[in-house]
């Protein structure tokens, strides 16, 4: 379980990618704050495509830095988001990124913070967000 300041530094960490969104079709900017067991903060936003399927979300442009780089072992990330980067409501991870997170992280330890601002946020599991998930344990 995280110390209060580690969950702040991450959602610190997470709204400074906002800005660096490249979101020219739906102006929702997305960053993401990705805590390895080393310590190490890797960080991440959303890319858009006209094509659509090509678009990335931040919180896998977090986990690919970290993996591009060797790191695959995980402790928490952070996510937020809002639409012109203005942050009303909490902004989940989509199924496709809590497959990625199901594939190195695990779902009974790993901790999802979902926040407005460093005062206004909620920690989920990882199961909690995708019970039942499918990971490698599946295949073992």
């Amino acid at each position: 379980m995280l110390k209060e300041n580690d969950v702040k530094k991450l959602i610190e960490f997470a709204i400074q990618q906002l800005p660096k969104a490249y979101v020219p079709y739906s102006n929702y900017r997305v960053g993401a704050a990705l805590l390895a067991k080393n310590g190490t903060i890797y960080t991440g936003c959303n890319i858009e495509n006209a094509a659509y399927t090509p678009c990335n979300c931040a919180e896998r442009t977090a986990f690919f830095k970290a993996i591009s780089e060797e790191v695959k072992e995980f402790e928490a990330i952070c996510v937020v988001g809002g639409k012109g980067g203005i942050l009303n409501d909490y902004a989940a991870p989509c199924g496709v990124c809590r497959q990625v997170m199901m594939e190195f992280c695990n779902p009974e330890s790993f901790e999802i913070i979902l926040a407005t601002s460093t005062e206004q946020y909620e920690i989920f599991k990882l199961k909690d967000l995708f019970p039942m998930g499918f990971g490698p344990g599946n295949l073992a």
